[in-house]
């Protein structure tokens, strides 16, 4: 087999990056996001694209947070698992996005298992199928139980013992992870880390209370650097089972669609079945699929 040349992108060179064939359907919907052409990398062999990869970030952050799009060319998956390993950043998480019932697509099963090989051998492990979903105003807006008032909070630390509340029983992953790796309190912060890293404004966060007061858990109505998208939805513990989870989703889909919001993004574990009943309860169908890959402190050089 010919030598492999990996190289990093730059302007004169971006092209190569859409010369590589796309099974999985979504160029169109990646090429929607803003890439840094720095940020991409492509592994050549013989002048053909056989991997690439984009690194993604909001554009004033240092460094990459993510790898955003990864594909890799049958038979090439130690080729990808190169571009990954020599690349100057190393997140810890590297999305796969796929299409909506992509297992039932022929040949899709097979470039995904391509893909999800050469993560592994970079170092990457699967931790979650993600569901996304978009609501878009022909759905409608879903009905407000009215069960519940919802106020804004400018004290972070109340925030911050709710998280703590919803995270000492939870069906996510990311959490979890975060729980094994350094406790309730490590989850309940990472939590708030994104909060504060939405571009959205602060005072859009929201708890949510019985009329008599109690409280019952929270939403963040919330903008990331893609558009209005549904934050964080979390219930405390001892008001689970009564379906709280989707009036705080119909109230953050409203105040997002009140604020002019054109679309609400939004996504849940495929695990968290309650949760997808209540995406699809309020009119938010599937639009796509992913499965996140973690490497703990990001993939080593080498």
């Amino acid at each position: 087999m010919t030598a492999l040349v990996v190289r990093t992108l730059d302007e004169s060179s971006a092209h190569l990056f859409d010369s590589m064939p796309d099974p999985l359907g979504l160029g169109e919907r990646h090429r929607q996001t803003r890439y840094r052409p720095d940020w991409k990398r492509v592994a050549l062999r013989e002048g053909r694209v056989v991997a690439r990869a984009a690194w993604w970030a909001r554009p004033e952050d240092p460094e990459p947070l993510l790898v955003n799009w990864f594909d890799v060319a049958e038979g090439e998956e130690e080729a990808g698992a190169d571009l990954l390993r020599t690349a100057p950043w190393h997140p810890e998480e590297l999305d796969l996005d796929l299409p909506s019932g992509w297992r039932d697509v022929p040949g899709l099963p097979a470039a995904v298992a391509t893909r999800a090989a050469a993560a592994r051998m970079a170092g990457y492990e699967p931790l979650v199928e993600r569901f996304l979903y978009r609501w878009t105003p022909e759905h409608g807006l879903p009905r407000r139980p009215g069960r519940l008032v919802f106020t804004a909070e400018p004290d972070d630390a109340v925030f911050f013992d709710a998280l703590r509340r919803i995270h000492s029983v939870t069906l996510d992953a990311h959490a979890r992870r975060a729980i094994e790796q350094g406790g309730v309190d490590r989850a309940a912060q990472e939590e708030l880390d994104i909060f504060r890293w939405f571009p959205s404004p602060r005072e859009w966060w929201q708890l949510a209370r019985t009329p008599g007061g109690e409280t019952v858990g929270i939403h963040i109505p919330a903008r990331n650097p893609s558009g209005p998208c549904v934050g964080f939805i979390g219930v405390l513990p001892e008001h689970r089972g009564h379906g709280y989870a989707y009036d705080l989703l119909a109230e953050c889909t409203h105040f997002l669609a009140e604020r002019g919001a054109p679309f609400v993004a939004g996504a849940t574990d495929q695990g968290n079945v309650p949760m997808a009943a209540h995406f699809t309860r309020a009119g938010y169908p599937v639009v796509r699929e992913r499965i996140n890959f973690w490497a703990d402190r990001g993939v080593s050089a080498g």
